[in-house]
C-alpha cells in the first residue's frame, strides 16, 4: 500500500482572548486556550497509481490531512505512512518522491522568469542535466507553456503562473502528488486545461494523486474514487458512481411535449419538479427509469426527452445534510 492512514488525529490549542482593553490586561496574567480538533480519527489506504478526490466543505480537515501526509504537520496521534516513510520525519529520500501544490501558495521568484526557479529546483532535488531537460520539455509540451517559462512571473496571468507552479513541483518526477485546490480562481477554460493535464500526467507516469477541490467538475472528470470528509471525520470512501447511487437513487427526466398535458396524471410515476408547457421535469426512481420513459412515449406525443444523472453538487450536499 503506497499511502496508509490509521486513526489520524490532529488537534490545535487555540488562544481565546476576551474583547477590549480589559481582555488584553487579563490575558497578561491568565490565558484561556481551547482545543480544536481539525482531523478526528481519519483512516484510509491508497494504492499506487490511484487518483483520489478528497472533498468536503471549508474547515472539513482536507488541507490539514494533506499537510500531515506531506510532513508539514506532525500528527497529534495515529499512524501515517507514505511510500513506507513517516512523513513527519521529513527524510530526504521521502521529500524527493512527493510533490505538493496549493492553489493559493506559490514557490516561484516573483521578479524572475520561472525557468530560474526551475534551475533552483534542479539543484535542490539533485536532478541530472539530461533528466532535467527531458522532464522540462515533456511538461512544457503537456501544458502548452513553451512561450511563458522565460517570462518574469509577475507578468504572467494567474493561469500561466499555475502552469509554472505545476512544472516546478513535478520536475523531480514525484511518485506521490498532493493537489490542494489547484484550479481555484482560474477561468473555465484554464480549469479544463489543468484537468486534462492532471489526467494525462497520471496515466503517463502512473503517479498517485490526491486532489482536493470545491469544483465538483474537477472530481467528476478525474476521480473514480472519492473520500468525503466533514468536521474532521470521513463520511464516505468509495467509488463516486456508488456515492451517486446511494445518495441520489433517482434520475432527472426532461420531456418536451407537442401538446398541453395534465401534469397530475404523471404524479403516480414520478415527482414533478417543474412544468411549463411544453417542458416538464420529472424525478424518477433509478431502477424504474426505462419503464417510466416507455409509458410516457406510449401515451403522449413527445418532441424530445432527456435523461440525466443528478448534479454531483446536489449529491454531496445530501451527504452532508444526512450526516
Amino acid at each position: 500500500m503506497l499511502i496508509s492512514v490509521d486513526n489520524l488525529v490532529k488537534s490545535y490549542s487555540v488562544y481565546k482572548k476576551e474583547p477590549g482593553l480589559s481582555g488584553s490586561v487579563k490575558s497578561l496574567f491568565a490565558r484561556k486556550y481551547e482545543t480544536i480538533t481539525a482531523v478526528n480519527g481519519v483512516s484510509f489506504e491508497i494504492e499506487e497509481g490511484e487518483l483520489i478526490g478528497f472533498i468536503g466543505p471549508n474547515g472539513a480537515g482536507k488541507t490539514t490531512t494533506l499537510k500531515c501526509l506531506s510532513g508539514l504537520l506532525y500528527p497529534t496521534s495515529g499512524k501515517v505512512e507514505v511510500l513506507g516513510y513517516k512523513p513527519q520525519e521529513r527524510k530526504k529520500v521521502f521529500l524527493k518522491n512527493i510533490g505538493l501544490i496549493m492553489g493559493q501558495k506559490n514557490q516561484l521568484w516573483w521578479d524572475l522568469p520561472a525557468v530560474d526557479s526551475f534551475l533552483l529546483q534542479k539543484e535542490i532535488y539533485e536532478i541530472s542535466d539530461s533528466t532535467y531537460k527531458k522532464t522540462l520539455s515533456d511538461l512544457l509540451e503537456l501544458l502548452d507553456a513553451q512561450d511563458t517559462y522565460k517570462v518574469p512571473v509577475k507578468k504572467l496571468s494567474l493561469g500561466q503562473r499555475m502552469k509554472m507552479e505545476i512544472i516546478a513541483t513535478l520536475l523531480h518526477n514525484p511518485k506521490v502528488l498532493f493537489l490542494d485546490e489547484p484550479t481555484i480562481g482560474l477561468d473555465v477554460l484554464m480549469q479544463q486545461v489543468l484537468r486534462n493535464f492532471i489526467k494525462d500526467y497520471n496515466k503517463k507516469y502512473n503517479s498517485t494523486i490526491i486532489l482536493t477541490s470545491h469544483y465538483m467538475t474537477d472530481v467528476e472528470e478525474l476521480c473514480k474514487r472519492v473520500i468525503v470528509i466533514n468536521h474532521g471525520t470521513i463520511l464516505y470512501d468509495g467509488l463516486l458512481s456508488n456515492l451517486v447511487k446511494k445518495y441520489a437513487p433517482y434520475k432527472n427526466i426532461t420531456i418536451i411535449f407537442k401538446d398541453k398535458i395534465d401534469p397530475s396524471k404523471l404524479e403516480n410515476i414520478g415527482e414533478i419538479e417543474e412544468y411549463s408547457h411544453p417542458k416538464l421535469k420529472l424525478l424518477v426512481k433509478r431502477d424504474s427509469t426505462s419503464e417510466v420513459v416507455s409509458k410516457i412515449l406510449t401515451k403522449y406525443d413527445v418532441e424530445d426527452i432527456n435523461i440525466e444523472e443528478p448534479e454531483i453538487e446536489d449529491v454531496i450536499r445530501k451527504v452532508f445534510g444526512d450526516k
